[in-house]
């Protein structure tokens, strides 16, 4: 065992999480998790890790970023030919993970995923920088391609051809959304004693538990 590695460790005391001062709801819970990581100056506190399960069996993970959520679901945007897309399409059970280190804590969301509606693709596409707008139609995402110089030469002409007009969001490219039917939270604490709060869906209603650290 390498001991440098073995001997890194962190003793969590932050908070705590109490099942008696938590929500009713997950969505109402994560959202008053969101504002502490959204006041507290973390960087990027929307990413979060989206774990797929390939075809052949494989667990799958990737960074993505949140961009809304509400009781519908966690909505993030993509390429539809990608990897992770391709995964999703064979499998909709997909889970998230939030790590807000600052904060000491996590978010795990399990649930099925399906592609928001054309309108909101469309109107997160359009309110893109135009760098980004270009690139979703230059890049054929998860493929294999001869070099840098391939995604570039397709960025440089997909810019020629809308000089004069916005792009539009392509047919390919697009939001999905994951509507959530457990969600845990982890709130770090000391001698890894921490504090787990699960949510489970039951019919319209949500089952709180502790779990053990």
């Amino acid at each position: 065992m390498n001991k440098e590695v073995a001997d890194l460790r962190k003793d969590y005391r932050l908070a705590s999480l109490d099942e008696q001062d938590v929500a009713q709801n997950p969505i109402q819970q994560f959202e008053r998790w969101w504002k502490d990581a959204t006041s507290g100056q973390l960087e990027e506190p929307n990413a979060m890790t989206l774990a797929t399960s390939t075809p052949d069996g494989y667990p799958s993970a990737r960074i993505v970023l949140l961009k809304s959520f509400d009781e519908e679901g966690f909505v993030f945007f993509t390429n539809y030919d990608s990897h992770k897309a391709q995964d999703m399409a064979a499998n909709p059970n997909v889970s998230l993970l939030f790590f807000w280190r600052e904060l000491e804590r996590q978010v795990r969301i399990y649930g099925t995923v399906s592609k928001t509606s054309a309108e909101i693709s469309d109107e997160y596409y359009e309110s893109r920088p135009l760098g980004s707008r270009v690139g979703a139609i230059a890049s054929p995402q998860s493929r294999v391609i001869p070099g840098r110089s391939f995604l570039e030469e397709n960025v440089r002409m997909v810019a020629e051809r809308y000089v004069l007009e916005d792009p539009k969001r392509p047919a390919y490219w697009g939001g999905y959304a994951v509507k959530p039917v457990k969600m845990e939270f982890w709130q770090g604490r000391s001698s890894r004693l921490h504090d787990r709060i699960l949510y489970t869906k039951e019919g319209e209603n949500w089952l709180i538990d502790r779990l053990a650290p």
